[in-house]
């Protein structure tokens, strides 16, 4: 099942001063479909997750689902994954270090299984995103969790309980995992302060479709009713609203015109309010939005937030456009610690930014310059690519597998919205 992408030491070279114009189709949300073929454990038998992104995470996944002893087949953008009876519980080291969202199956297993040895999870150099709450919630649920030689170890022989669990901060890997262990778990499981993301809701609905009793998604109190068992299902994944985001500051940061087919404008309000500020005129179409700038972008101040406000994934594009911007800008990172590693590679092409603890200072100027830069992790890559396109002269950005992690065909799309970019 080998990816489309390119090597580790692959990098884009980029020609600056186009205007991106045209249209682009999203594929299924990255952050929805990792969880969801982990979520697949839950049921032996055969299930299919359509509209599946060609990334190089969904190849992990896929790996480590492998690994537990699942067959998985792909047909184009629909995955099959058939489960056994009896799922092996460890998920090694060398598999969950390349991504987060590896850190999944831990609901599943325990919940399954009876048991789960995960590896901590690696992936993006953004910060630490403690387990705590993963860990807390399980024994909550009757399990007995801990921390040793690196591996995450949980352990229910009798089953789960369900209880009320009221989460610190409404974590999205902490909500899923909690979730997926409570769907089997004996009686009623609350959720409180628990995450609302499209992609989490995308989840529970696939749990739902499986014969899962859940209430309340998308809101911050989430009701589990426990079954004894789940079945096999067919599902369709939501498209990548972090995708669809990038695309929208690609136009408003170029001064560009694109029709973002599958944009879904009702899971990017904050945004959307966010781009229209800055000048750009957002319309939408029977299957999406298109976003049009006809000037300079005006500076934009932003806080991140977990859902509904805006995604803490979307900063490097944010500070990226108000790099260019006309006037100065106060961006807050108020979910990662380390989102802002990105903004010492963006001053190598000339941008004025400072940052003091979460927050990052920016004034904006007419045009960046060329120079080389290296990602450092998916959501920067994408970044300094599109920082690229507004600077003037050549930029090479190093780490391209990061950007492959969440871009199925990056390069391709900018060179049919008109950007000189090339892989090498």
């Amino acid at each position: 099942m080998a990816s489309s992408q390119g090597s580790t030491n692959d990098r884009f070279r980029i020609v600056g001063g186009c205007s991106l114009k045209g249209e682009v189709t999203v594929t299924g949300a990255k952050n929805s479909v990792l969880k969801l073929m982990a979520a697949s454990l839950l049921a032996v038998g055969k299930s299919t997750i359509r509209n599946v992104p060609d990334i190089a995470d969904v190849d992990i996944m896929a790996d480590l689902l492998k690994r537990l002893g699942c067959e998985v087949s792909r047909d184009g953008s629909n995955l099959s994954i058939t489960v056994p009876e009896a799922p092996a519980h460890r998920a090694d080291y060398d598999l969950v270090r390349k991504m987060r969202a590896s850190i999944n199956v831990l609901g599943p297993l325990v919940a399954r299984v009876g048991k789960a040895e995960v590896a901590l999870p690696g992936g993006d150099a953004i910060g630490s995103r403690g387990l705590d709450f993963h860990i807390k919630g399980l024994e909550s649920l009757g399990a007995t969790a801990h921390v040793e030689h690196g591996y995450v170890i949980a352990e229910a022989p009798n089953g789960l309980t369900g209880a009320t669990i009221e989460l610190d901060f409404p974590s999205v890997g902490a909500t899923e995992n909690l979730m997926t262990a409570a769907v089997l778990a004996k009686g009623v499981t609350t959720i409180d302060n628990a995450a609302r993301e499209p992609d989490l809701v995308d989840l529970g609905e696939f749990l739902i479709s499986m014969g899962a009793k859940i209430e309340g998604l998308g809101s911050p109190l989430i009701k589990i009713t426990g079954v004894s068992k789940l079945n096999p299902t067919d599902h369709t994944t939501i498209t990548d609203r972090i995708i669809a985001g990038t695309w929208a500051f690609a136009a408003a940061m170029t001064q560009g015109d694109i029709t973002i087919h599958g944009g879904r404008a009702d899971h990017m309000e904050v945004m959307l309010e966010k781009l229209a500020h800055a000048g750009a005129i957002i319309t939408s179409t029977a299957d999406g939005i298109r976003v049009q700038m006809n000037q300079r972008p005006r500076a934009t101040d932003v806080a991140t937030l977990p859902y509904p406000g805006f995604a803490t994934d979307l900063l490097p594009f944010i500070i990226a456009m108000n790099a260019v911007a006309d006037g100065h800008s106060m961006v807050t990172e108020n979910v990662f610690e380390s989102r802002f590693m990105f903004v010492n590679e963006l001053a190598r092409l000339g941008a004025h930014v400072t940052v003091d603890g979460k927050h990052a200072s920016i004034t904006g100027i007419a045009q960046l310059s060329g120079a080389p830069v290296e990602a450092t992790d998916i959501r920067a890559g994408a970044g300094l690519v599109l920082a690229a396109l507004v600077s003037e002269g050549e930029t090479t950005v190093d780490g391209a597998f990061h950007i492959d992690r969440g871009y199925p065909n990056f390069a391709e799309d900018l060179r049919a919205l008109g950007a000189n970019v090339t892989r090498e």
